[in-house]
């Protein structure tokens, strides 16, 4: 559980105050939303209520589904919902408030709040913290830590920070970015420090209380607040309640709640200089700067995202039982909110979001259904094709079914769409045309997230074949079985179905094993492979090699029963 990640600023600096031009969303507008919305959510089930503002004036507001399924209690654009992430922007923008009023400073180290917090988290500043760039451990990905057992109890600050303070880092602050949950607990207790008072109150006393906000609080005592939905998660036999969480543990990271309405309202006043004023709105959209001169599309708890061809600011919200997205095209002064009741909802709200935001710019995506597959009319386009980065995409074909690899990527399944055009299956935007160029060779022309322009990749040949599979005796097998730990998290090693060997990562799924060797094996469905290191006798430790990175782990133990 990552109370989301998605974001991406794609704005190097606009100020809050700029005027937008004119913008008039289709005629047809509300009635294709209507649409959209009944094809992506059913009416008996966790649903979604949406909000589309131009010019801060509603053009849309709308909902399908059931706040609780039970009770049989419809959605509507008023239903409370969890947010996650998207309180990520909330806490930045108290950070930038204290900021401007002289309360600290954006490059004060995280020990001027808490000096007894350990190196090197101690150093990272509080700007390394709003940025993802802090390099301290992200709670939520400590392996065994977002069960049931452990969210289902409140925790105080301090003891939130507890469980991840003493966690190894995962680089020096700066060096790099990686979305990273602790940082905004930490940012809570900078609140905190600041006020003397839980980080929540802030929010509620300078944002949500001046703008009128009355829905957006903080999560704690949900089951007390008006038209409140419950959450769902999918279950074997349809949808079910969704694992408890005491809303203490997603903290300034994601714990605020709120409805599309009062959402919209926020956004509103955010982006038109009603909160902090331009130049730390500037620091917000800002891309992120890191140390070998590349940039990252993220800033202070806003994401960047470019939609048919337009800038846009975006942050999402995952959390147990909730899924959460929200856009704002600052040139058009389109503003769009999707939220829905279930953390596996029947459409992913940041697709249902893109689509109607498209229809809003009145530039829609292209409707693509899958055809018959006709194998002799594929078959002289499969192949391997280089990439401009260097890496490469294969497009193959396997069981009577069509793939595509790229490097150090899974397989994904792809669905013939007439006029050599191939997409993913109707829950992702991208898609791509096999064309030749003039001298005949193939070339895959690939629109991701179905933005222009298409990225161009060249066949340079055939599928080479697999290695072929070395027959390992069932003892030497049986040796690998255990549990080896890496930097990201335990990795084990089991037996799986027929007998063969499995490699299972830290929140990643089981993939089978097989072996091109006595200790090499590739990992079925995708591009890697292990390699198990054997050191008198014994086995110590296994690398994993996925495109140009690998990873080692290191022998813990061997697993029952081995």
């Amino acid at each position: 559980m990552n109370f989301a990640s998605k974001g991406a600023v794609v704005l190097a600096a606009c100020t809050a105050l700029a005027a937008a031009p004119a913008f008039a969303a289709p005629a047809d507008f509300r009635q294709r939303v209507d649409a959209e919305i009944a094809a992506d959510w059913p009416a008996d089930g966790p649903g979604a209520a949406v909000i589309v503002t131009d010019h801060g004036a509603t053009i849309y507001s709308g909902a399908r589904g059931l706040a609780d399924v039970a009770a049989r209690t419809p959605i509507t654009p008023r239903t409370v919902f969890r947010i996650g992430s998207i309180t990520k922007q909330f806490t930045a923008s108290v950070i930038l408030q204290f900021a401007a009023e002289g309360k600290l400073s954006l490059d004060d180290p995280l020990s001027r709040f808490l000096p007894d917090y350990p190196q090197p988290g101690a150093s990272a500043t509080v700007r390394q913290l709003l940025n993802h760039t802090s390099g301290i451990q992200p709670y939520t990905g400590i392996p065994g830590f977002m069960v049931e057992a452990n969210t289902n109890r409140p925790y105080t600050t301090d003891e939130l920070i507890a469980v991840f303070r003493d966690q190894p880092a995962l680089y020096r602050p700066g060096e790099r970015y990686q979305y990273n949950n602790s940082g905004y607990v930490l940012l809570g207790a900078i609140i905190e420090r600041v006020t003397g008072r839980p980080w929540h109150e802030a929010i509620e006393q300078r944002i949500a209380r001046p703008l009128g906000l009355t829905t957006i609080r903080y999560g704690v005592g949900e089951v007390e607040m008006p038209l409140m939905a419950h959450g769902y998660s999918a279950g074997p036999d349809g949808v079910r309640p969704a694992n408890r969480i005491h809303m203490s543990v997603p903290h300034a990271a994601g714990a605020l709640l709120g409805s599309v309405e009062d959402l919209a309202r926020w956004g509103q006043a955010l982006h038109h200089g009603r909160v902090v004023g331009a130049e730390d709105y500037a620091r917000m959209i800002a891309r992120t700067a890191l140390p070998d001169g590349s940039t990252v599309p993220y800033g202070f708890g806003l994401s960047n995202a470019t939609v048919r061809g337009r800038r846009a600011i975006e942050h999402t919200g995952g959390i147990f039982g909730f899924s959460t997205d929200s856009i704002y095209f600052p040139d058009q002064d389109l503003y769009i909110a999707v939220f829905t009741n279930s953390d596996a909802p029947a459409t992913p709200p940041s697709l249902a979001l893109r689509r109607i935001a498209a229809l809003a710019l009145g530039d829609p995506y292209p409707t693509l259904n899958a055809v018959p597959l006709d194998a002799a009319a594929v078959e002289p386009f499969l192949g391997v094709y280089a990439l401009p980065d260097g890496a490469e995409r294969r497009f193959f074909m396997r069981d009577g079914k069509l793939y595509t690899r790229r490097t150090g990527a899974a397989d994904l399944e792809v669905f013939p769409a007439g006029d050599n055009r191939f997409f993913y299956g109707p829950d992702n935007l991208t898609w791509f045309r096999v064309v030749r160029d003039a001298s005949g060779t193939a070339a895959i022309e690939m629109y991701q997230e179905g933005e222009a322009p298409a990225v161009r990749a060249l066949r340079t040949g055939p599928v080479p074949p697999e290695a072929p599979t070395a027959a390992v005796p069932r003892e030497t097998l049986a040796s690998y079985v255990g549990r080896y730990a890496s930097p990201r998290g335990p990795i084990l090693v089991a037996w799986g179905e027929n007998g063969t060997l499995t490699v299972q990562p830290a929140n990643q799924i089981a993939r089978a094993l097989r072996a091109t060797s006595a200790t090499e094996f590739a990992i079925e469905g995708v591009d890697a492979r292990v390699v198990f290191q054997v050191e008198g006798g014994a086995v110590t430790r296994l690398v994993i090699h996925q495109g140009s990175q690998e990873m080692v782990a290191t022998r813990e133990a061997a697993a029952p029963g081995s």
